[in-house]
């Protein structure tokens, strides 16, 4: 069966790339396990926060992959000798994703009473205007002499 996709209007070449990332989010989206905030700081910060309670900093990775913020957590601790009357922090292993915009990069990472901090910066890149030569027939021309000239040497 084939697949319906939004981005293929002629108007929107190239866009394919972000149609991968919103098939990626939503598939990502649909895990609850950690629990998570992402918070404004200011006009160009955000702070990503996550309930990492049970893990200690060994046992957590934060890594990029492509435009990713992939955090992952996996307990090193062995909890057979524990014998447990009730269990209800999760101890799981787990891998949360974030697809990071174009200009977002991590400012650093830390840990705090049991919450993994993630802070990101937001670089709005100066706007690039260039100006585009248009070609007539005579400059078509006028290359074409060149390229012959340039031939015969």
């Amino acid at each position: 069966m084939s697949r319906l996709s939004s981005f293929n209007s002629p108007l929107l070449l190239g866009f394919d790339h972000f149609e991968r990332i919103l098939n990626q989010a939503s598939k990502t989206s649909a895990e609850g396990y950690p629990p998570y905030n992402i918070e404004q700081c200011s006009e160009n910060e955000l702070r990503i926060t996550i309930a990492v309670a049970g893990f200690e900093m060994a046992d957590l990775n934060v890594t990029t992959e492509d435009n990713q913020l992939v955090v992952r957590g996996r307990r090193s601790e062995d909890e057979r000798e524990r014998v447990y009357l009730h269990r209800g922090i999760a101890a799981r292993q787990f891998q949360r994703s974030f697809v990071l915009a174009e200009g977002i990069e991590i400012k650093g990472a830390s840990m705090n009473n049991g919450l993994l901090h993630v802070e990101l910066i937001r670089h709005i890149p100066e706007p690039e205007i260039r100006n585009i030569k248009i070609e007539g027939p005579e400059d078509k021309v006028s290359k074409a002499k060149a390229i012959d000239v340039d031939t015969t040497n």
